[in-house]
Order: structure tokens, then C-alpha cells, then sequence
């Protein structure tokens, strides 16, 4: 598992979203629409994901 990434998309603003969600969004590195990141497959980066899944959208590499 230590070597599975997920590949995360944003795609709708979080402009009018709740301010923790904004800043989860930041954390994961996602500054503008459709920017995409690779993260690590873990709990933590799970976590994020779950609350902001309505923002994003997420494919495991």
C-alpha cells in the first residue's frame, strides 16, 4: 500500500463552501479548477478526501 498513489481532481469551487472545507481543499494541494495532484494512498489523505468529495474527483493509480 505504501506505493499506491491516488491521482485528485478539482472540480467545482470551493468558493462557496464551508471555510474548513476551503482550507482542506488548500491543504490538499488544490489551488485552482481542475488541477490535479497525486497523493499518497493513506487514512490521512482518505480523510480529506471524504469531506471534500463533493468538490473533487478521484482515481487510484
Amino acid at each position: 500500500m505504501a506505493d499506491k498513489k491516488l491521482k485528485i481532481t478539482l472540480v467545482k469551487s470551493p468558493i462557496g463552501a464551508v471555510p474548513k472545507n476551503k482550507k482542506t481543499v488548500e491543504a490538499l494541494g488544490l489551488t485552482k479548477l481542475n488541477k490535479t495532484v497525486e497523493m499518497p494512498d493513506n487514512a490521512a489523505t482518505r480523510g480529506m478526501i471524504r469531506k471534500v468529495a463533493h468538490l473533487v474527483k478521484v482515481e487510484e493509480i
